[in-house]
């Protein structure tokens, strides 16, 4: 199902937590929406997931607004951090009750991942450790099979174990059934091999909306001598630097990024970065005025 925003915006009181919006995801993607905390994108999710109105723009999900409208908000699974299901529910209970509210639940996927989640169906959800909820909360999100599926820092207190499982499971369901599927988190080194496309969200706004491949091509990180390095970045969109004992890093980002053999004949250490840190330095240098 295809996500368009037009001109969206959210205000809660005084604080604008979205800033005219205009953003298109096409269907059957894995999409990582990445940024800061505060930089809206929980509120943007939940837009998408029909929990409230915007204040100004629309939301639409091919071609609907998913507030108050069951038929469309049948086809969106919204799985949060916390509070995915009634605590006081035994874990056998919480599936059937959730499973009604989507048409295409699968039943034999949940119950698969019940076993490699080491999940009994009796337990009461009240007894739950953090990570056996976001188990729980992740069983759901796949189980579901809804036309998009979100996942907003959905691994709270899972091991590394249990995120790598998750990891390999999200994509054995995305092959079995394609969806399109939005991961927000901050672990993102661990998860960005999984994107096809990143958003870049940064104070309310969109920053960049790129394919992960062409995301990472745009992108070098330059080391060397300080006066190599100096003249190999002059006049190119640096987003970080840093030197030590005449050695100097940059990281440069825009179409003048690709030039990777002119920095190896100068003699530079040339390497792409990766998306977590161009995440980080690109929000960064917002602040900064670097990023043009």
């Amino acid at each position: 199902m295809k996500i368009e925003t037009k001109n969206l915006s959210k205000n809660f009181g005084d604080k604008k937590a979205l800033n005219h919006i205009n953003l298109t995801i096409e269907p059957n993607k894995i999409i990582g929406l990445l940024g800061r905390n505060g930089a809206g994108k929980t509120t943007l999710l939940q837009l998408l997931a029909g929990h409230f109105k915007p204040s100004e723009g629309e939301i639409l999900i091919n071609g609907e607004n998913p507030f108050n409208r069951s038929h469309v908000l049948e086809k969106v699974c919204l799985i949060s951090e916390a509070n995915n299901f009634k605590r006081k529910l035994k874990i056998r209970e919480i599936l059937k009750m959730i499973s009604r509210f989507y048409p295409n639940w699968s039943q034999p996927t949940a119950e698969r991942l019940l076993k490699i989640f080491n999940l009994a169906p009796s337990l009461n959800a009240k007894g739950l450790s953090k990570g056996m909820e976001s188990a729980l909360s992740i069983i759901i999100g796949l189980s579901s099979r809804t036309d998009i599926t979100i996942f907003d820092e959905p691994y709270i207190g899972m091991d590394a174990y249990a995120r790598y499982r998750f990891y390999a499971i999200l994509l054995e369901e995305y092959e079995a059934y394609p969806r399109t599927i939005i991961i927000s988190t901050h672990l993102i080194d661990e998860v960005s091999n999984l994107f096809e496309d990143v958003v870049l969200m940064h104070d309310g706004s969109i920053l960049l909306h790129e394919s992960a491949e062409e995301m990472k091509n745009k992108s070098l990180q330059i080391s060397g001598s300080l006066e190599k390095v100096t003249a190999f970045s002059e006049g190119k969109n640096v987003i970080y630097t840093t030197q030590i004992m005449g050695q100097k890093t940059v990281f440069i980002y825009g179409e003048k990024a690709i030039e990777e053999q002119q920095a190896k004949a100068m003699g530079l250490s040339v390497e792409r970065c990766s998306i977590q840190e161009l995440m980080v330095h690109l929000t960064n240098s917002q602040e900064e005025g670097l990023y043009v």
